[in-house]
């Protein structure tokens, strides 16, 4: 299928790449979430794009901003589901979330068994995840605006975004079915009220300091919350297994 003068038009940024002339579908399209994944199956060279609110969103080419940072949050939220039994994370993975499919740049989540919103069939992840991490290059990135909405109506509960070009962190959380910015505390650090020693150093973040980010982590990590929260995981995990 050969993309149109049309579709290049709708392009973001005006950019598009050689290879995806071929592509089955185009920025801009309108579909149902089975035609996105069929059409999808079909490419398999195609690694990024998204439906959002029935509209494709293919993003540009990433810059070593985006690719920098996005290592770093992928790293501090893959390091917390290490350590922490009953929660899973990855990144850029595609998620069957209402009639939607979202790939965040990241997500941590609680495994169905252990209590959480989402489970794994046929290879995808569904539901939403409890925290989902974007890397945006401005405010008006749509990450802040139409996926922002999205995640809001499936449930994510917490929604962390990483602004470049401002070096600036914004913590949402869902309440009342809307997301609410969480006011930065005094000493820079972020900590999360769903995953109880999930702390986010926002000082280490602007600087690009990842061995900080990770220091921070640590830190949360062997707080009295997450040993609490540890037990708390292991014991709603035992009575799945005792029901199945």
């Amino acid at each position: 299928m050969k993309a149109s003068r049309a579709a290049e038009d709708r392009a973001p940024y005006g950019l598009m790449l050689a290879p995806l002339l071929d592509a089955p579908f185009a920025h801009g399209d309108v579909m149902t979430r089975d035609e996105f994944i069929r059409r999808w199956d079909e490419y398999p060279n195609l690694k990024r794009a998204e439906l959002i609110g029935g509209v494709v969103f293919m993003p540009p080419p990433l810059s070593i901003e985006h690719g920098s940072d996005d290592t770093l949050l992928v790293t501090w939220s893959a390091t917390y589901a290490y350590k922490t039994q009953g929660c899973y994370s990855a990144n850029n993975t595609t998620w069957y979330m209402l009639k939607d499919a979202p790939q965040p740049d990241s997500f941590l989540a609680i495994k169905k068994e252990f209590g959480g919103q989402s489970w794994i069939e046929d290879s995808y992840c569904h539901g939403s995840p409890e925290l989902a991490v974007e890397i945006c290059r401005t405010s008006a990135s749509y990450d802040l605006h139409q996926k922002l909405q999205l995640y809001q109506k499936g449930g994510v509960r917490e929604y962390v975004a990483l602004i470049v070009n401002e070096r600036r962190v914004r913590w949402m959380v869902l309440r009342d079915g809307r997301f609410e910015d969480v006011a930065l505390p005094a000493d820079g650090i972020y900590r999360s009220a769903v995953f109880p020693g999930l702390w986010l150093n926002t000082k280490a973040v602007a600087s690009e300091d990842g061995a900080g980010v990770l220091k921070t982590l640590e830190k949360g990590m062997k707080s009295a919350e997450h040993k609490s929260f540890v037990r708390e995981l292991a014991k709603r995990g035992g009575k799945g297994k005792r029901g199945r």
